[in-house]
């Protein structure tokens, strides 16, 4: 299996602290602030001048990842509008595990909750000790589900409203015809 900073059992290319999770969203996802995903278009901007092709990676890495993880929903989709065009690119230099996870969580982020499953699915068919993915997929079927039980009860309250004014309008014709005769 190729090695995946995403992972937790893979230490991170930028050291221990580098990517700090600022606070937590109801989901138990990291979530960075604005300030760290700036920090990252710096580095990434600073790496592009000169750097090593591997360092570069790294840049890039962190920023699409900081990108999806933002609290910013307009972050997140140029997270995924960068992501989906470099998997659209076959000369593209990222791992496509990686690319495929991010997109995953930038898709999760932004609530397209069945396109995040496709996306972890196939990280998970790439690398299926993934435990990021592992538990993205979780998250992702946790959120289908409780929104599909939402759904549910919605529909049976819009039944159960059909039903009521439908015995309400019966009574009313028998009532009418009852008066009538």
């Amino acid at each position: 299996m190729e090695a995946n900073f995403f992972d937790s059992d893979v230490p991170s290319p930028w050291g221990d602290n580098d990517f700090v999770v600022v606070y937590r969203g109801g989901d138990d996802m990291p979530w960075c602030d604005n300030d760290f995903v700036i920090s990252c278009e710096r580095a990434f901007a600073e790496a592009k001048e000169g750097s090593s092709d591997e360092f570069l990676q790294e840049c890039i890495l962190r920023l699409l990842s900081a990108l999806v993880h933002s609290r910013r929903l307009k972050d997140v989709k140029r997270g995924i509008a960068i992501l989906e065009a470099s998997l659209a690119r076959t000369n593209s230099s990222l791992p496509k595990g990686d690319k495929l996870y991010l997109l995953a969580v930038g898709c999760y982020r932004s609530g397209d909750y069945s396109r995040s499953r496709e996306l972890v699915d196939e990280c998970l068919g790439i690398a299926p000790d993934w435990r990021s993915a592992q538990i993205l997929k979780k998250k992702v079927e946790d959120r289908i589900k409780k929104d599909l039980q939402g759904d549910d009860t919605v529909i049976g309250i819009v039944v159960a409203g059909i039903a009521a004014a439908g015995v309400a309008l019966v009574g009313g014709i028998v009532a009418a015809l009852a008066r009538r005769n």
